[in-house]
């Protein structure tokens, strides 16, 4: 698929749907929404773990290392013993997190509607 050209969901060779699968998880989400909230700033790994209730060392570690991989976050890591890690929102993950923050404000408006429906089935 060329630059600029939209891809076709329904595809099961859709590149979107493979991008979708890596930034669609509840770990993203909210690795994204804490870097957010520290930018321009930076975030040290033990602290995003902290912030992320539930996370595993390395859950975490391969969301961050799949925003790295992706373009949507910077790595970087300060030679002290032990090494300090560093974690950041490219100009890229920024535009990330306005998409995500709409998911997420939808999710938290419709909550309740959808826990009743699914508790009544």
């Amino acid at each position: 698929m060329t630059k600029g050209r939209r891809g076709d969901l329904f595809d099961p060779a859709c590149p979107t749907r493979r991008l979708l699968d890596r930034i669609g998880t509840k770990w993203t989400s909210m690795a994204v929404k804490v870097l957010a909230e520290a930018a321009p700033g930076e975030v040290r790994f033990a602290e995003l773990r902290r912030r992320m209730p539930g996370v595993s060392q390395k859950m975490l570690s391969a969301t961050l290392q799949s925003l790295v991989r992706d373009g949507l976050a910077e790595r970087r890591v300060e030679p002290t013993v032990p090494p300090s890690v560093h974690y950041r929102l490219t100009d890229l993950g920024l535009s990330l997190e306005s998409a995500l923050a709409v998911v997420r404000d939808w999710a938290e408006t419709h909550m309740a509607e959808i826990d009743g429906v699914a508790e009544g089935s």
